[in-house]
């Protein structure tokens, strides 16, 4: 079976056993022969290549199965295809090869894993790849799922990667893996899929967040011993089987606090949840639910505005709990999560453990409501044309939003994401039904399309045969699906028009001695900064672009002179920087500009982005702009970093916002530590007070990052009271105001 290094042999070996014994429960008779067909065509296809690591590429294969069966619970087929889900993209292995050993299932799966070769007529290979492997999705979810546990490993072992391979993945993974992995109910791998993320692309915060953590582990446990106390001998009374313990909040949940709610890591009060499984027959779960809630909160008072209820109807993912907030001991919040054992095992492994419970008729709505969303894209990816950017866009929006439920005249429950409108209601009961919409009736009143739907709501669509979408109806909505469905109906109509713009451009084009070809069209498309060739076309013909004024020898032959004279004036102008950052290999200068949304300054950590235009325009990687980028755009990223030694001192432009309690004299005490004591550049100021409160805005010039945090911790020593954030500059106000 395995030939080469013995000491390598012997570990592939041990490797594959682990994987039969993680995935004993799940076989049937005879899958162990399927699977050692699958590991033997894998582990010969991969045998000559290496993972970035040094390790025997087929360590991640098996490693990715193992991660199906363990930690999702997923069966043979998924198996199979875990172990062979690279071998189409990476070896001489076909599709049909696949096809004729294993079945058409499994190439069918694997089809949807495999990256989409060749050229596309688009700006991103990463949205195209992505919109391939949900178009697969949509017939099998297995798809998504595998990839879930390829992208896990893969972040798992993203230490041998480039600083800039880590940047591309960890974003990725930001934007949209764990995102993904959020909506499927699979809150384990999500939350692990963000830790790794924020640890490469910010990892100096990502280590100072986990040290104090596991300073104050100690404390904690001390807390979560004294408050666990009196519900155990409550719950003993009760007479269930039960589980109780405390579980640490993720890095990456508690920095996304700190940054929303602009608070200190010492003053983030739940570091933990508490969680109580209750072992219950399928009749009695809500009845001992309940009654597990009812302890908690006679014994501890509870935040009327902080209770949750998913039990009585779940999420969208299946995610069944009740969530209460009660004041605990020394006056510290505390949240108490109350589910039972199925309950659990679906919010850790999600979508795959749903079919475990399929029988169960308390279920069966959590299911049909993951196979709902489902139904969903494959109706997005069916309407959906030309720009794959466009719908990631339009898909992600729906991956981690809070719902709200409302009711059909009929009485049926709707669950959409919160900020849902009256329109995209009719929308979510049929896409004719929205299309026709002429407005809506919410308990009995008529309101507006822009009309927010609220929790309990009971809608009647109004509908005429002679209504049809229009432009405006796109501020109008949120869901993917509506916003699919009128931009699809405005296409059609603007296709009309841009057809009549196609001929017209096309003869100019024949006249003058060029082809109507995909690189002129493109050039045509950079030129007039239109997003695509059936905007470029209706322009033309609605005149917002003169047809007799396109110049089409300047635009198609003499672009690139024109660019590069452009380029080199700007090399002359802007030397002065070129010693601070070090960009690609360092061993010729490239010019840059800061991006506006993050101003990064020597000492954040820092990447380089190639736009449409050829310029390069650096970012902070923590900056969310920076993230959608490397998400969308990998193969324009470009690495970059401050010069340890910089040649050149230069100032650097940051804002600051101050918050704490009004005081007299305290304008003059920040003006003093700014300019006078630390001699810092202070371009603007401005101050509001507000009921003994008080907000300031600052934007000055700083040397570095060092130099900003030295200012923040002077600032800081005001008073007890006093907040200082790094904000960005566009929230900064350009009028001094003393």
């Amino acid at each position: 079976m395995v030939r080469g290094n013995a000491a390598e042999n012997k570990e592939i070996v041990s490797r594959y056993r682990q994987l039969l014994r993680v995935s004993k429960w799940s076989r049937e008779k005879g899958d162990i022969s399927i699977i050692r067909k699958a590991f033997d065509t894998a582990l010969e296809a991969h045998r000559p290549m290496r993972r970035k690591s040094g390790e025997p590429y087929i360590y991640h294969p098996i490693a990715v199965a193992r991660i199906a069966a363990e930690e999702i619970g997923l069966g043979t087929t998924s198996i199979v295809c875990a172990l062979l889900h690279d071998v189409v993209e990476d070896t001489d292995i076909t599709l049909e090869d696949i096809s004729s050993e294993f079945g058409p299932k499994v190439a069918n799966i694997i089809d949807g894993l495999t990256k989409v070769s060749g050229v596309f007529d688009t700006n991103s290979p990463q949205a195209e790849n992505f919109r391939k492997m949900l178009l697969t999705m949509a017939n099998d979810v297995r798809v998504i799922l595998i990839k879930l546990c390829d992208r896990l490993h893969n972040m798992r072992t993203l230490e041998h990667m480039s600083d800039k391979g880590q940047l591309k993945i960890a974003s990725e993974t930001t934007f949209i893996y764990a995102p993904l992995a959020h909506r499927l109910g699979l809150y384990a791998i999500k939350t692990e899929l963000e830790d790794l993320s924020l640890k490469y692309t910010q990892p100096v915060l990502y280590q100072d967040l986990k040290f104090k953590l596991n300073a104050t582990k100690e404390q904690r446990s001390k807390y979560i011993r004294s408050f666990i106390k009196p519900l155990k001998v409550e719950l003993d009374e009760l007479g269930i089987d039960y589980q109780i313990k405390g579980r640490p909040k993720s890095i990456h949940s508690i920095y996304n606090k700190m940054v929303t709610k602009k608070l200190e890591f010492e003053d983030v009060y739940d570091l933990f949840a508490i969680r109580i499984t209750v072992d219950s027959d399928p009749e009695d779960e809500k009845m001992d639910c309940w009654n597990v809630y009812s302890i908690v909160t006679s014994i501890f008072n509870p935040n009327p505005e902080r209770m949750r209820d998913w039990i009585s109807i779940p999420k969208s993912n299946g995610y069944e709990s009740l969530h209460a907030t009660v004041m605990g001991p020394k006056g510290q919040w505390v949240e108490v999560q109350i589910r039972t054992k199925r309950m659990d095992e679906i919010a850790e492994k999600g979508y795959a453990a749903h079919w475990k419970y399929k029988e169960n008729d308390k279920n069966a709505a959590a299911v049909n409501s993951l196979d709902s969303w489902i139904k969903q894209i494959r109706e997005v990816l069916e309407n959906q044309e030309g720009n794959a950017l466009e719908f990631l866009d339009e898909f992600k929006m729906s991956l981690y939003a809070d719902e709200v439920f409302a009711f059909t005249p009929k009485g049926q429950l709707k669950k959409l994401p919160k900020g849902s409108t009256s329109l995209d209601f009719a929308f979510e009961i049929h896409t004719e039904v929205g299309a026709k919409c002429l407005g809506a009736k919410v308990n009995g009143k008529l309101v507006p399309f822009s009309y927010e739907i609220r929790n309990g709501d009971q809608i009647e669509i109004l509908t005429s045969a002679k209504q049809k979408p229009n432009k405006d109806w796109l501020d109008f909505v949120i869901t993917a699906k509506a916003r699919t469905k009128i931009k699809q109906s405005l296409k059609d109509e603007k296709r009309v028009v841009a057809s009549l713009g196609k001929e017209a451009l096309a003869r100019k084009m024949r006249n003058a001695g060029f082809d109507y070809s995909l690189e002129n069209i493109n050039k045509l498309i950079v030129h007039y900064k239109t997003v695509d060739e059936l905007e470029l076309t209706y322009q033309i013909e609605t005149g917002a672009i003169d047809k007799e004024k396109i110049k089409l020898q300047e635009i198609l032959v003499e672009s690139k002179s024109v660019h590069k004279q452009g380029t080199e004036r700007e090399t002359n102008l802007k030397k002065k920087t070129s010693n601070e950052l070090l960009l690609g290999d360092a061993t010729i200068d490239m010019e840059y500009t800061m991006a506006h949304c993050c101003n990064p300054i020597p000492g954040d950590k820092v990447m380089g982005f190639i736009t449409v235009h050829g310029e390069i325009k650096v970012h902070q990687t923590s900056c969310k702009n920076a993230n959608n980028l490397m998400s969308k755009y990998g193969y324009r990223i470009i690495k970059a970093r401050w010069a340890d030694d910089p040649i050149i001192q230069e100032d650097f432009e940051a804002g600051l916002e101050i918050t704490g309690i009004d005081s007299l004299g305290l304008v003059s005490k920040v003006t003093d530590i700014v300019s006078k004591q630390l001699k810092v550049n202070m371009k603007t100021i401005s101050f509001e007070s507000l009921d003994g409160t008080f907000i300031g805005k600052l934007k000055l010039q700083v040397t570095d990052k060092e130099h900003l945090e030295q200012l923040m911790n002077e600032l800081k020593g005001i008073d007890k009271y006093i907040k200082v954030d790094r904000i960005y500059l566009e929230n900064v106000p350009t009028l001094k105001n003393k």
